[in-house]
């Protein structure tokens, strides 16, 4: 499996391949930063950061992008710029067929290190162990690509679990609608059975005359 983890940012946006599947050594095909002016408009700043994802999507080929997923923050500016980078990551990789994944913070530092409130020193070093690298991407943008690269190569198999069981759910749900809709007409449960009340009468009417019902009128028998 190779993914491209892209840790969202409309000043320095990281970026990170690695390849590999879950419980076996990973390996880190390239890492790096795509950076943006503060002094250019907005409209630029997002067309560079396409053309930045676009050129890496374009080297390594990845079956995944895994993101980082955009949560509240105090500062509203810098939250938007986030979401902003976030939804032109998300818009190459959908415009290529490319499946995305979406991972917040705390999820990828406990896959990492273990630890949901890990900081970024934290996180650098457990990547670069894992990647078994001379030392910590720099800056910290590109470690946490990396990061999130991992976190969703060691995550994807049991999504995928949960995704087929969901499903077959939804499959079984329909097949049993279906089933329900065609099943024959039933008399429903504590209904009443008209046939079987109107038997007694029934058979009453058709009961055979006894001796007292044969004996002529006005005679005893």
């Amino acid at each position: 499996m190779r993914v491209l983890g892209v840790d969202p940012g409309l000043t320095r946006c990281g970026v990170g391949v690695v390849e590999g599947v879950a419980g076996r050594p990973l390996t880190m095909l390239g890492v790096g930063v795509v950076r943006t002016p503060a002094d250019a408009e907005l409209g630029q700043r997002l067309v560079v950061i396409e053309q930045g994802i676009e050129r890496w999507l374009d080297e390594h080929r990845p079956e995944f992008v895994a993101v980082e997923r955009v949560f509240s923050q105090h500062n509203v500016r810098t939250v938007m710029g986030t979401a902003q980078a976030s939804a032109v990551a998300m818009l190459c990789a959908a415009r290529r067929g490319i499946p995305v994944a979406l991972h917040t913070p705390s999820e990828v530092k406990a896959a990492v290190t273990g630890h949901g409130r890990a900081d970024k020193a934290q996180v650098g070093a457990m990547v670069t162990r894992l990647l078994r690298l001379d030392a910590p991407p720099k800056p910290a943008d590109a470690a946490d690509a990396l990061a999130l690269a991992i976190c969703h190569i060691w995550r994807a198999p049991a999504q995928n679990r949960l995704q087929q069981a969901v499903a077959q759910n939804r499959l079984q749900q329909a097949a049993a609608l279906h089933a329900s809709k065609n099943a024959p007409n039933r008399v429903p449960k504590g209904a009443p059975n008209h046939a079987q009340n109107d038997a007694p009468h029934h058979a009453q009417n058709n009961a055979p005359k006894t001796a007292e019902n044969r004996a002529p009128k006005g005679r005893t028998a």
